[in-house]
């Protein structure tokens, strides 16, 4: 068998390989997801928000407290124990001051990036906490008849259709 034949080949069982196609971003048929029976909805609660807010909020003070290696130990020029070391190492001329120094950078740009992030849920969500606690009391308030009274669910199912 020559190149030009195997090749032919290998072409052949290729494409023959493609006809099921590919499928991107889509599940089996018949195998459930949204709108079927085996789909459920997403449902989240405000309490939910607000206990997710509420840790998100515990562990950035935590995380800003204990993880500040770059200020603990500061003496009175602001200058933390970790940093003195990595001076008095470089002063010394050894490689582990300047290390040192790069761990000490490296670490204090992840901790902020942590804290950043925990403060963005924790504000994120006691954002939507409040946003939908209004979204609920306007459709309440939609929802009623001319009476004040509570629309019965008959009626509202009319609107739906």
């Amino acid at each position: 068998m020559t190149f030009g034949d195997e090749w032919a080949q290998l072409v052949s069982e290729g494409r023959q390989r493609q006809s099921t196609g590919m499928r991107l971003n889509q599940l089996e048929p018949g195998s459930g997801g949204t709108g079927g029976a085996a789909g459920k909805d997403l449902v989240v609660r405000q309490d939910d928000l607000g206990a997710v807010g509420h840790e998100a909020f515990v562990l950035h003070g935590d995380l800003h407290k204990k993880a500040d290696i770059v200020g603990a130990g500061a003496d009175r020029n602001g200058e933390g124990s970790t940093a003195r070391a990595a001076r008095e190492f470089a002063d010394r001329n050894l490689t582990m001051g300047s290390e040192l120094y790069t761990t000490l950078s490296v670490w204090d740009t992840q901790v902020k990036t942590v804290l950043q992030m925990c403060a963005h849920i924790s504000n994120h969500l006691d954002y939507s906490k409040k946003l939908h606690a209004n979204d609920d009391a306007a459709i309440a308030a939609s929802l009623r008849g001319r009476d004040g009274t509570a629309m019965p669910v008959s009626e509202i199912s009319t609107y739906v259709r």
